[in-house]
């Protein structure tokens, strides 16, 4: 019998499809399937670094695959998402094929030069994974109608057909016009995709359910496609797939201020929205934490309420180091005295300068002065470096204290080195006095690096961390497959796919 796919495809784009995938994986997973998440082809500047499928080292994927592998209790490798586009800049993407990096394109280069390559890597991946899973969850990509990409839609158009998979419709109800939007869909589906539809799910749903009743009835009889779920709206605190999430660049935003902790009892770390922020998932941890609200500021904010920093990881460290000192925030950074960190390119920008970068920065400066706060240099190459990492931690400055093993992953170009008065940090990084940086992601996942942090800002801020035995939080794969499981009929769903 050959693998079944479900391609799980939505309406549009931030309908909840990561959440639906992840949800059916740990549901299937549990109920003693093989599962394989896939997706062929991602956007996103939020990666991780995980095993090429071949066994060659390490390479880049999408963390919604990250998480479905994950919620599914398999080795997440890069035939899981094979082709990956990291927004660049200027409307480029860099592609990532089978977890490397090929190049930079804009997106007329990409479907004239590569896209055929990419189309090739996604369908050897499939296949691969056909031959150790008993079905195969795929994710779609924003709008499997967009009918100007229906020649070259690989995530929905191309999966549905190569992949011969049965397809999922996710719709969102809180935007309004749900019906009009599943309708209008399945409308504009070529009709081989269209005659694959096994069913729809309305997610984020707020209210009584029985007033959605004779909707749901007037859609299934006039489209003949039957409704296998309504979701209520819930976060069950998977990571975000990329940065729709977070405000934009311009605005203020807060969270982690509904754990019930009193204002008396809370510390602000502010995040800073850097233009082309990658990676945005590495502050969940922190977010979560009871007493700590996690503020994503713009560049011109001010610190006045904020009692911790984290510069976090760019897309293009080099352009913006550049915005963010035309807007004064180095002024602002320069009169805090409080604990601040840098990951990845937040490590890059606090040092003394950058070296080579025009190799990443579109501006064409070849050396650029960075904020100056840490005695390293860094000096950017075209090798890049992809690795999962498990290190002895050894912290200082604001992670004084902090010991024991750490997991994460490196995902940078170039190399960092300390060229003066500085403690080097386990695992390529540097301290002095309240400022730390490291190429470690994921260290706050990491319970002695994020309690160490975390005390450091409460010690700044001069108040009493709450209770510890609040900070237990539930698992997001079991908060999200509870989710799926109370309102889908998966049953249905399975059987409809032939499982």
């Amino acid at each position: 019998m050959t693998t079944p796919t479900l391609l799980v495809a939505g309406t549009a784009s931030h309908v909840g499809k990561s959440t639906v995938a992840a949800g059916l994986c740990r549901l299937l997973a549990t109920r003693g399937l093989t599962v394989a998440p896939f997706k062929a082809q991602n956007m996103s500047n939020n990666a991780r670094a995980v095993a090429r499928h071949d066994g060659d080292g390490f390479g880049e994927i999408g963390v919604s695959q990250y998480v479905q592998a994950r919620a599914a209790g398999v080795v997440p490798t890069t035939d899981h998402n094979p082709v990956l586009l990291k927004p660049h800049g200027d409307g480029t993407s860099q592609l990532v094929v089978q977890g490397r990096a090929v190049s930079v394109n804009a997106a007329g280069d990409y479907y004239a030069d590569h896209w055929h390559d990419a189309r090739d890597a996604a369908q050897e991946s499939h296949q691969r994974l056909t031959e150790r899973a008993d079905i195969i969850v795929a994710e779609g990509a924003g709008s499997i109608a967009e009918i100007n990409l229906h020649d070259r839609d690989l995530a929905n158009v191309e999966t549905a057909r190569f992949a011969d998979a049965k397809i999922l419709l996710v719709a969102d109800i809180e935007r309004g016009g749900v019906f009009a939007s599943l309708v209008g869909t399945l409308e504009l589906l070529p009709d081989d995709l269209r005659q694959r539809v096994v069913g729809a799910v309305i997610t984020k749903f707020r209210g009584d359910p029985a007033l959605l009743e004779s909707g749901l009835d007037a859609f299934e009889q006039r489209t003949g496609v039957p409704v296998l779920g309504v979701i209520p709206y819930d976060d069950p605190g998977l990571p975000e797939e990329d940065s729709l999430s977070l405000p934009s660049k311009g605005e203020h935003a807060t969270v982690g201020a509904d754990d019930g902790v009193s204002d008396s009892q809370s510390v602000t770390i502010g995040v800073l929205r850097l233009p082309h922020i990658s990676n945005a998932t590495d502050f969940q941890p922190l977010a979560e934490t009871p007493g700590v609200r996690v503020s994503y500021l713009p560049l011109d904010a001010s610190l006045a309420d904020v009692d911790g920093v984290v510069l976090p990881g760019s897309k293009n460290t080099v352009d913006d180091l550049l915005e963010l000192r035309a807007s004064g925030f180095d002024d602002e950074l320069a009169d805090f005295d409080g604990p601040i960190v840098g990951i990845c390119g937040g490590y890059q920008l606090l040092g003394e300068r950058i070296e080579h970068a025009d190799i990443e920065g579109t501006r064409g400066e070849e050396t650029v002065e960075a904020l100056g706060y840490l005695p390293t240099v860094t000096t950017f190459s075209l090798e890049k470096r992809v690795e999962a990492v498990s290190v002895e931690f050894e912290g200082a400055g604001p992670l004084a204290g902090v010991s024991g093993p750490v997991d994460g992953y490196e995902i940078h170009q170039g190399s960092t080195r300390i060229v003066g008065d500085a403690t080097e940090i386990t695992g390529d990084g540097a301290a002095v006095g309240r400022l730390a940086g490291t190429y470690i992601h994921d260290l706050f996942a990491n319970e002695a690096p994020r309690e160490g942090f975390v005390d450091a800002v409460y010690e700044y801020a001069g108040r009493e961390r709450p209770v510890q035995a609040d900070s237990v939080s539930r698992d997001p794969y079991e908060r999200t497959a509870t989710l799926v499981g109370s309102n889908v009929d998966v049953a249905r769903l399975l059987s409809s796919v032939g499982v």
